[in-house]
């Protein structure tokens, strides 16, 4: 029997951008508790943005970044009779964008040799273009489901 749901509490949106997606991008950088550390990477990640596409609102740009790198669907392992099947699944708009996140904060943190905040602003310009390490993640998950395709039928 399942469990009851839990009731998810409301984000605060940021205090210099008025958004909630950026308040999550800053949870999901933090590391060990440091939220004003993140935050700094955050707020000089925006103005390195700023500065490189000389754009007026960076917030855009990030926004761009983000539906780019958000998946539609994904694959699931599922067992049927013994054997392991990977079923493509439709991905709800709460795990998109946490995945987008994800995978965008992974790329920038597998470059070596710069600052954080430079990584990030990088790699999100690079996906708010349709390029970089995070859209290549997408499109793989998008070419794994299209190849298990035929094991839609498993989907529970």
């Amino acid at each position: 029997m399942r469990g009851k749901l839990k009731v998810k509490k409301a984000l605060v949106p940021d205090l210099v951008y008025k958004s909630v997606k950026v308040t999550k991008f800053v949870n999901y950088i933090m590391e060990a508790g440091k939220k004003n550390t993140a935050r700094k990477i955050i707020y000089n990640m925006f103005d390195e943005i700023k500065e490189k596409t000389k754009s007026t609102n960076p917030l855009e740009i990030f926004e761009l970044a983000l539906s780019n790198t958000a998946p539609n669907v994904e694959v699931r392992s599922k067992r049927v009779g013994g054997a392991n099947y990977q079923v493509p699944v439709e991905v709800r708009p709460e795990r998109r964008a946490a995945l987008s996140m994800k995978w965008i904060i992974d790329a920038a943190r597998s470059k070596k040799g710069a600052p954080m905040h430079k990584k990030l602003a990088d790699e999100i310009i690079a996906a708010s273009k349709n390029e970089g390490e995070a859209v290549k993640k997408r499109e793989n998950t998008l070419r794994m489901a299209e190849a298990n395709k035929a094991f839609a039928h498993f989907a529970w």
